[in-house]
């Protein structure tokens, strides 16, 4: 590439970034997924390395106790954040609200973004309030809880705040009350938290991943995840599906053989999620879409997983032809636009199959 070339496309020349991060470290918890969310070290070093192909000088700096003090004395222009945070309902939020207190620019959504989206309850009511359409759920703290009457069975059992398919195992699903109350007995002694017991919607799922901001955020195509077993303990993106994808699943981007407009229908709820909850540069939203057509919210990752080769995020994108190194820098020039340090105000990705979120109808999420 010459000196001159898509120069607008470049970073700041001498930027520097630091990777907040939290590292798998093999420690035993209550529960077999307890690291679930965290990153491992090849994960970490892949987004080093495709930072460093823009000439990026890059640190990491692990978001545990000590990371304000090191961020402080960093010589950071952005923290490129994957961190997921040590404990608590607000954990992901804690490396964004350091960094906004500080006034240190940093990738992603802010911390009340995260905060409210980890609540799996919370963003339900939100996002219904303007229209858009989730199952009916009931949240329940102890084991000797009143069923929601207008719960209609099967329903599925998820604790309330995690991500990376914690807590969904291959029973979460009951038929009937007593299956229920075992369910939600076992995950409120494994995961001291509160549970979703949520309505199960029979049909397809599907994921997309959004790049971008405001009405300049573009939707990659649908990612449909196609159980290849008919055994309903194996088709329900659970912690151990996720773990042996190759095993028990088949992703397909585009979907094949949805009815006329339904892909646009499902791009365009994306974006109007990702943009009534103000995320910021990136997002991943899972979907399913029942038997009769209706596609229902079932959650979001404001914060969605990097890891090369398994993560649905670069999944995705990959199908849609942008490749790993451009999707991570796509990431950061996104957040350096909102930043004022990069000229694009719009996603930085060239390929031809996303959504350009202009054309997004204002009308979304109230139809």
């Amino acid at each position: 590439m010459g000196e001159n070339e898509n120069e607008n496309e470049s970073v700041p020349p001498g930027l520097c970034a630091v990777i907040a991060y939290n590292l798998k470290k093999g420690i035993k918890g209550g529960a077999i997924d307890s690291e679930a969310e965290y990153d491992s070290f090849e994960t970490i070093d892949a987004i080093k390395k495709a930072l460093e192909t823009e000439g990026i000088k890059v640190d990491l700096i692990e978001a545990d106790t000590g990371f304000p003090d090191k961020i402080r004395q960093s010589k950071a222009d952005i923290v490129f954040n994957i961190a997921e945070g040590l404990s608590g309902r607000g954990r992901e939020a804690h490396i964004p609200a350091i960094l906004s207190f500080l006034g240190i620019p940093y990738t992603g959504s802010d911390e009340t973004t995260l905060c409210l989206s980890l609540d799996k309850a919370i963003t339900k009511r939100y996002l219904s309030a303007f229209g858009f359409a989730t199952p009916r759920y009931q949240v329940v703290r102890e084991p000797a809880f009143v069923l929601d009457p207008e719960l209609k069975f099967p329903v599925i059992v998820k604790p309330n705040q995690e991500g990376s398919g914690k807590g969904i195992s291959e029973i979460a699903i009951a038929d009937c009350e007593e299956q229920l109350r075992n369910v939600v007995a076992k995950n409120l002694a494994t995961y001291d938290q509160p549970m979703l017991i949520e309505e199960f919607i029979k049909g397809r799922e599907f994921t997309v991943g959004i790049l971008g901001n405001g009405d300049g955020a573009s939707a990659f195509e649908p990612m449909e995840i196609k159980y290849l077993s008919s055994k309903r303990e194996e088709s329900i993106y659970s912690y151990n599906v996720k773990c042996n994808y190759k095993k028990y699943v088949e992703y397909v981007c585009p979907p094949a053989d949805l009815p006329a407009g339904k892909t646009e229908e499902i791009k365009e709820i994306a974006l109007g999620i990702h943009k009534t909850l103000e995320c910021r540069d990136f997002s991943r939203i899972d979907f399913r879409m029942s038997e009769d057509g209706t596609v229902y919210f079932i959650e979001i990752n404001p914060l969605p997983g990097l890891a090369p080769g398994y993560s649905d995020f670069p999944m995705l994108a990959g199908f849609c032809g942008t490749g790993y190194n451009e999707l991570v820098l796509s990431v950061l020039k996104n957040a350096l636009a909102r930043y004022g340090r990069f000229p694009s105000g719009g996603p930085v990705c060239t390929t031809g199959r996303i959504k350009d979120g202009a054309e997004e109808s204002e009308n979304v999420g109230n139809s």
